[in-house]
Parts: C-alpha cells; structure tokens; sequence
C-alpha cells in the first residue's frame, strides 16, 4: 500500500499534506499545526454533493468527500473606500513591457548548505510590509527556485487561511529552514537527485499564486487594502537572481500548491531569464484543469483581482477566452514554446484541498462541494487530452486525497506502478518524460 506521511510543522502550516490513499484535511487548525483526522467530514465514506452545478462524472454512484467549502462571500473593488485599483504592468517585467536585463546586484555569498535570508525592499506582501527570499548554495551547478504554498486570497474566509499560512518575513522563515526546509526536495539524501543544487526559497504572503500585478484591491469582508503583487516580486527577484546563478547548467522551477501554480505562471519568463541553462517545471499540486472543471466564475474573479490579463504570457492567445476561462491553455502554450524543455505535474488523484478551493466556484460561485471522482475525471482529461499530447509534459499520479509531496518524507517513500518517484523525477532532469499513475 502507498503511503506518503506528512511532516510535523511546528509553527506554521504551509500547504497540507498526507496520505494519498487517506482523506486529509483542507485546513489548518487554529494553533497553525496539522490536522491529522482525515478529511473534514465525520464519515468515511463520500456524502451526496446537495448542491453545485458539476460536469458528468464517468464514476457513476460514486460520492464526494470533504466538508462544503460553503457559501463564498461576494468579490468586490471597494471603490467607496477609494482605494487606487489600477493594475501594474509599467516596469515590472510583465507582458506588454521590454523584457528586464536581470542586471541587479547579485546575492551575497554565503558557506555552502546552509540557509540564509536576503530582504528584498522592492517587494510587498498583501499586507504592504516588505518580503525577501531564502538563499542555500549547493556544490553543484544546478539551481532549485521552490515557490511555497499556502492558499489563496479571493472572498473572507480563503483570505483569512491564506494569512495563517501566509510567510510574511524573516522569522517565519527560520522557522521553516529548520524544519520544512530541511526535509524532502530539501534533504542531502543520496536519492534526491537535486541534493548538492543551490535552493532559492521565494515565500509566500501575497495571497495571489505568486502571479498577481494589482495593487490597493478591496474584497467583500477583508479589512484594508490587498496588494496582489507576487508576479512583480518575482520580476524584483530575477533582477538578482540571474547575475548570480546566471551560469547555471539547470534550473528546477517548481513549487507545491499555491507554489505549484505559481511556478507554472511564472515559468515562461524565469526560462527566458536562464537562456543558456535547461530549465525544468516541476507543478507540485497545482493542475492547470480545463475549463469543464475548473470553474469559469472562479477563474474570472482570479483574473479580475489578480490582474492575469498583464500577467499570462501574452503571446499565450488562447489563455484569453471572452467567458474568463482558458487559463488551462497554458499548458500547451508551455509545452510548444519550451519544446525543448521539460515539463511536469504532481497530483493526487482526488486532492482533497484543490477540490476545496475549486468548490468555491460552484453554482456560478456560490460555493459547493466538489466530488472526488469529478476531480479525478478532470485530472486525467488533462493527462490524457493536453499533457499527454506534447512531448515535453510528463505526469505522476497518486491515489487518494492527499495534497503536496515535494516537502514530506513521501517524497522518498512514494511508488507508483512499480516507478518511484525520485527516480521519476531524476528521469524528467535529464529529459526522460513519461505518465505514471495507479
């Protein structure tokens, strides 16, 4: 039997994470540790979805598990605050602007293998304090770019999460390098094949998947004034990050959940910004699902506070459906214009925490429960339909409802099919793509 195990996190929990084959919860408990009973619902089996509006399901009779996400609240630009709700996109290395020569200074050096963290004063959390990012040297010359997790901010309740597991400074970040920063990905385990590559660790505290330029957004029940500007920050990080590790032979973009998606969003411009390295994505948890189960509301109302218009690759047409949807289309877009490249998704087979957040868009928005099986359905037609279409995408599948693998001792202990995953992973690196799943 699979197991993946979930690590202990003392101070804050970043994204969840479990067994693929056991429920997990959706969210944290209210001193920041895991919650370890198995999905939020008090039955073992999947309750009957009372409501949503849900694309056919090919598992007839079967059921959803988790909690209804509820009711979202209404997402609103609070004008009548006056607060300034223009979007970016002037000098911050969005589309529509010349491309930045990454000609910032370069990040202090420090003794190999161990962390250090590097304040960055041009860039802003949604709260408007400054961020920075945490920096370990390796002996090779590989570099790792891992974009955390942590939920994402769109109506009161995902907004008040986000900010429990948002890493908003320096000292939640030591927190983190001694532990989560310690294991998985992170770990000198001969069986990582990234173990002696350099790591850049880019927080999260934006609440924007790391891709939103929109400063000064106002949101039905959110005190104050949210500056979605993690795809800026990123622009603010390259600037550095290229005079440093500009020589390196393969850069790793990757990054679980909210960091899953984020380092999708973000990989078009970090593979331009390393033109003579292999640049490699690695999506943690974060399927890019189609417009048939990913609902198209919930999609418009990321790309109104986020501002995705400015943000996707603009060169990425199909990206840009009238209705709000077509975010999915990324997928191919990577796939045919890094054809030489490689690209990857990690995922559970019923993600228990993304059917959350994808619940929320049900019923024009209203909120429901998103079924297992529905999601399962949805991942494979991307494995099958867009993934499984391009040389350059590969895929590995776990069963069950479990959330992120890159950070947990599963990391090394997850097989799937006879294929464990390191070995998969090593096989991606150096340009071995290939399907795995139950």
């Amino acid at each position: 039997m699979l197991r993946v195990f979930c690590p202990p996190i003392a101070i804050l929990l970043l994204s969840a994470c479990g067994d693929p084959g056991d429920p997990v919860s959706s969210a944290s408990e209210p001193n920041g540790t895991e919650s370890t009973g198995g999905d939020p619902s008090t039955s073992t089996g999947d309750a009957v979805p009372t409501s949503g509006q849900l694309p056919p399901t090919s598992s007839a009779g079967e059921s959803a598990t988790g909690d209804p996400p509820g009711t979202t609240t209404d997402v609103a630009t609070d004008t009548s605050a006056g607060l300034d709700t223009t979007t970016g996109g002037d000098s911050d290395g969005t589309t529509g602007d010349e491309p930045s020569p990454w000609d910032g200074e370069p990040l202090p050096l420090e003794p190999p293998g161990l962390w250090s963290w590097v304040p960055f004063p041009d860039s802003m959390c949604r709260d408007g304090s400054t961020t920075g990012l945490g920096v370990r040297y390796g002996g090779g010359d590989g570099l790792v770019i891992y974009f955390e997790g942590g939920g994402a901010c769109f109506n009161s309740g995902t907004c008040a999460l986000n900010e429990l597991w948002s890493n908003f400074g320096e000292f939640k970040f030591d927190a983190w390098a001694l532990g989560i920063g310690k294991g998985g990905l992170f770990d000198d385990d001969p069986q990582n094949p990234v173990r002696d590559w350099s790591f850049v660790y880019v927080p999260y505290c934006t609440g924007d998947v790391h891709a939103g330029d929109r400063e000064n957004v106002g949101i039905d029940g959110v005190l104050g004034a949210q500056q979605f500007v993690g795809y800026r920050n990123v622009a603010a990080y390259l600037e550095r990050l290229v005079p440093t590790f500009g020589d390196a032979g393969h850069v790793l973009v990757t990054g679980s959940s909210a960091g899953g998606f984020g380092a999708a969003l973000n990989y078009d411009r970090i593979a331009g910004a390393f033109p003579n390295s292999a640049v490699t994505l690695l999506d943690d948890s974060g399927p890019p699902m189609s417009d048939q189960y990913l609902p198209v509301c919930l999609q418009e109302r990321w790309r109104e506070l986020y501002n995705f218009e400015d943000t996707l690759p603009a060169d990425c047409v199909e990206c840009f459906h009238e209705d709000g949807g077509g975010i999915y289309n990324l997928a191919s877009f990577l796939g045919e214009k890094w054809s030489d490249q490689r690209l990857a998704l990690f995922s559970s087979e019923q993600d228990g925490v993304i059917r959350t957040f994808f619940g929320y868009g049900l019923e024009d928005c209203d909120g429901g429960t998103y079924p297992g099986p529905t999601f399962e359905d949805g991942l494979y037609q991307l494995r099958d339909e867009i993934l499984g279409a391009s040389p350059v995408w590969g895929s590995y599948f776990v069963g069950g409802t479990g959330h992120t693998i890159l950070s947990s001792p599963g990391y090394y202990t997850t097989e799937v099919d006879g294929v464990p995953l390191t070995d998969w992973l090593d096989a991606l690196l150096h340009g071995d793509v290939s399907h795995v799943s139950p």
